[in-house]
Formats: structure tokens, sequence, C-alpha cells
């Protein structure tokens, strides 16, 4: 079952007086519970391809289908109509409900230490765990995550006192914290030496296999291409393989 599809997907930017086609006439689907990567060079659209999924970033043209909704379809249909549209709310909610983040640069709070860093998505807005669980639970879920991710004796402590695999450790439990069912990882790997790397990926791909979540990767490390179920390779906005 695909909880993602593209089809005929395709981002041009207007740099001056000219069209840049960063991402062209791109179709694909990714299956529930895949560990997928969206392979290429610098410069090939990876990541404008991430962002899209991810619902940051606007196609030029084309359908995002994310778990059986037509994301763009009602937004498009106002654009023609002239009606005033709320698309930041409302795709808001769906990365909310649907989508969590992992970045290469952490993104972490500063202010917040590691437990509060995890829980902050669960006080943005709706999600399946902000719904669903009672605030006991939400603790005992966020304990969960922090013992899975080797850092409970760390949950006190704030990202200026973790190494760069712990931060990223504090990253992955935040993108999991609202149980959506897709995470994307936009060059996870890339501000870590190889141990903590490769010990980054095998968690990933553990949570990926007990929780059954969706991995979705935008990336040119090679370990990562290695051990996905599907890969998606572009080069100059193409797919390629």
């Amino acid at each position: 079952m695909a909880i993602i599809e593209l089809k005929n997907v395709s981002k041009i930017y207007q740099m001056d007086k000219v069209q840049v086609k960063a991402v062209d006439n791109v179709s694909f689907k990714i299956e529930k519970g895949e560990f997928a990567a969206i392979s290429g060079p610098s410069g090939s659209g990876k990541s404008t391809l991430l962002n899209m999924i991810g619902l940051v970033d606007l196609p030029s043209s084309g359908s995002i289908i994310l778990e059986d909704t037509d994301v763009y379809k009602n937004i498009q249909l106002e654009k023609e109509k002239r009606v005033p549209l709320k698309i930041d709310s409302r795709l808001t909610e769906l990365r909310r409900s649907h989508l969590g983040f992992i970045f290469q640069t952490f993104n972490l709070i500063p202010v917040l230490n590691v437990w509060e860093n995890v829980e902050l998505p669960l006080k943005l807005g709706k999600s399946v765990a902000s719904d669903a669980m009672s605030p006991a639970e939400k603790k005992e879920w966020i304990a969960y995550l922090l013992e899975t991710v080797g850092l409970s004796d760390w949950r006190k402590h704030k990202p200026s006192e973790l190494s760069g695999g712990q931060r990223q450790r504090v990253a992955i439990a935040r993108a999991l914290v609202t149980k959506a069912p897709v995470i994307l990882a936009d060059e996870p790997t890339a501000n870590l030496d190889s141990k903590n790397g490769d010990q980054i990926l095998d968690l990933m791909k553990k949570l990926n296999q007990e929780l059954k979540t969706t991995f979705v990767f935008s990336t040119h490390d090679a370990k990562i291409v290695n051990m996905a179920d599907h890969v998606i390779k572009i080069r100059d906005g193409v797919i390629v393989a």
C-alpha cells in the first residue's frame, strides 16, 4: 500500500528572468513501512523533492498524495476560483498529523533540555499521539523513546551538553514522538563522524522495523543507499533509476 505518491510533479524556480526546473515531471510511490532513499549528487533536486513531500515547498505542477489525500487538489481549485486561501494552516495540520522531520543540523531548541525538546511537538498542535494519549501515557511514550535512543540518563541535559551523535538521537526521538506514519530525514548523517553516523543509521533501521514507521531519506550517503529497501536515484531533476 502506497503511503506517498507523486504524480508528474515539477518544481520551477524563477531566477530573475530565467526559469530553473529543479524537478522535472517526477512520478513514484513509496510503500508503507519502507526504508526509502532519494539519492543524487548536490543540485540534483533530491532536497527539493523531500521538501515537497514534507509540505514545506509547493510543486509548480503535479499531485502529491499522502495516505490517500491529494494534498494540493483543493488548494489548486481554490486558486483557480480566486478564493482566499488558508494554505499555511491546512498544510501545517497535515504536517503535524502525518510527518516527522530529522534535519542534518539537528534543529534542537538550545534553552530546552532533552526531555523538553522531545516533548515539544506534542504541545504544538494536533497529532496521532497528542489526540490519543493521556498526559501519563505521553510521559511513558517519551520515556520509552529516550530509552530506545539511549538517552534516558541525559533527559535533563541541554543540547550544548551533548555530542553530535546524541543530538541526532534527540532529533530522532522528537520526530517519532507524535507517532507520525512518515519520517523525512534530510542528510541525517552529514554532520556526524563515521562511527556516530553508522550508529544513527542502525538505530533508524531498528525503529523502522520495530515501529513500522516509513522513513524517507534525501541523501548521497552510500551507506544509507545500501541499507534502503527502495532507492530513487535523481539527477538534474529527473529520475534516472
